[in-house]
């Protein structure tokens, strides 16, 4: 039989864990990208002018959110930071920094 205040503190501990969790896969568990990681995936795919753009990754922060977008069909590395109001910036290749 288990301790009932080892139960309720290992509960107590993933309850905390869960809500420090990122988003590491590029989306929401609903399937649905946040306004900044579709801000990135539309800039992007401006920029280089290819429509075919996925989010590899993302990394939240209040400041602004980090997405890697994928490129066409080699998944061509693109970094963009995106805000909460889809606004984004920096937006660059990570495979050919020279490329803008």
């Amino acid at each position: 039989m288990r301790h009932p205040i080892a139960t309720a503190s290992a509960l107590a501990a993933l309850t905390l864990l869960a809500g420090c969790a990122e988003s590491t896969g590029g989306t929401r568990p609903t399937g649905t990208p946040s306004l900044a990681e579709q801000g990135c995936l539309r800039d992007v795919s401006r920029q280089n002018g290819n429509p075919d753009v996925v989010t590899l990754s993302s990394s939240y922060s209040e400041a602004g959110t980090e997405v890697i977008v994928g490129v066409g069909p080699d998944r061509a590395r693109w970094r963009c930071i995106g805000y909460k109001d889809g606004a984004t910036s920096s937006i660059m290749s990570l495979t050919d920094e020279g490329r803008l």
